[in-house]
């Protein structure tokens, strides 16, 4: 049995290396030891604790705001179950999904990586590629290439995490496809999809978009399950399903009309009490005139305060305005030394 599985990981690897494709500049140097470096014995005793395998499948959701990388994994009941917080280096843009290549902007969305995806030889030490434009971003006219996760911490469009970091990352990524999946689900949210969140930017023009991204993130949090996600009518859909007795089936074409479709019952019924309970809290926020975030923060991206004094002077301000036409006029932002203090003063209680 062991031998077995040894061939397995073996062929699995060998399909692996020849599904590798070089991007940011790298070259095609096949599977250095920095991509098969095992788990460190921490994290292999952690998984243990939470009873996971060590090739269970995976799950990644990215915040900007808070600027933090979760990696879930499934446990011995089949759900995920958060099993690490990484504290990202540093992401570029704004608030806001990417819409158009130079724009700096990091994406936001629902992304599938699959392991040629997966780049071993990375000049950014190891990078996993978003696969933006998904058939989202490609229905709404957004376009670029070759956003990342990876190390360096030094970002221009990416989700960039320090050396060790993304090492832990990807190893964890690569074992999951070890495990026979074939895919994982990358999610990234402007940030956590919470009334008090919401509310605090319910002036952002990506309110809307942010709001259906809040129904994928709902079916995740209320069950668990990695949301099944298809594109109609230029608008993301979760975890349909053909209706009762339909004959047809279900065909979903990222920029036509939807199909006839329900929701999984179960996950609608969890996820619509979610709902309703958010609503209130926010309408109350709302009611209570909860001060409203800046549209436009002025900096090209952020980086989590436990970085601030490692890398000073890192986030810097913008050299692109990506939502310049929907924006109102803002007064300049004050410069200040290169110490962190800037991003501290002006993104207040978030850092």
């Amino acid at each position: 049995m062991i031998r077995a599985t040894v061939f397995r990981a073996l062929v699995l690897m060998a399909a692996l290396a020849a599904a590798w494709t070089p991007c940011l500049g790298e070259n095609s140097n096949p599977l250095p030891a920095k991509a098969t470096k095992e788990l460190p014995r921490e994290l292999l005793s952690l998984l243990r604790q939470k009873k996971m395998s060590k090739h269970s499948p995976i799950l990644v959701r990215i915040f900007k705001e808070e600027a933090e990388l979760e990696v879930w994994k499934q446990d011995t009941t089949g759900r995920f179950q958060l099993l690490k917080i990484y504290p990202i280096c540093r992401w570029s843009g704004d608030l806001g999904p990417k819409l158009q290549e130079g724009d700096r902007q990091a994406p936001e969305g629902f992304y599938t990586i699959t392991p040629e995806l997966m780049n071993p030889n990375s000049n950014f030490y190891l990078a996993i590629n978003t696969g933006y434009p998904n058939s989202f971003d490609k229905a709404n006219d957004r376009d670029g290439s070759l956003l990342m996760i990876h190390g360096d911490c030094w970002s221009s469009g990416c989700y960039a995490m320090t050396d060790e970091q993304i090492s832990e990352v990807y190893s964890l990524a690569r074992d999951s496809f070890l495990g026979g999946r074939r895919s994982f689900q990358v999610q990234a949210y402007p940030f956590r999809l919470t009334p008090a969140n919401l509310a605090r930017h319910r002036n952002n023009p990506n309110l809307a978009f942010w709001q259906i991204l809040k129904i994928g993130n709902d079916h995740f949090e209320t069950t668990h399950l990695e949301p099944k996600v298809d594109v109609c009518n230029r608008l993301y859909v979760f975890d349909a399903q053909s209706p009762p007795n339909w004959p047809h089936p279900l065909v979903f074409n990222p920029t036509d009309k939807c199909p006839a479709f329900v929701v999984n019952p179960k996950i609608a019924r969890l996820a619509l009490e979610k709902l309703r309970t958010d609503e209130l809290e926010y309408a109350q926020l709302i009611a209570d005139n909860v001060p409203a975030a800046p549209i436009y923060s002025g900096l090209d991206g952020g980086m989590n305060k436990v970085f601030l004094a490692r890398f000073p002077g890192r986030v810097t301000l913008a050299k692109v305005l990506p939502y310049a036409s929907q924006l109102p006029e803002l007064p300049p932002i004050p410069w200040v030394d290169n110490d962190g203090s800037l991003t501290s003063k002006l993104f207040g209680t978030l850092f």
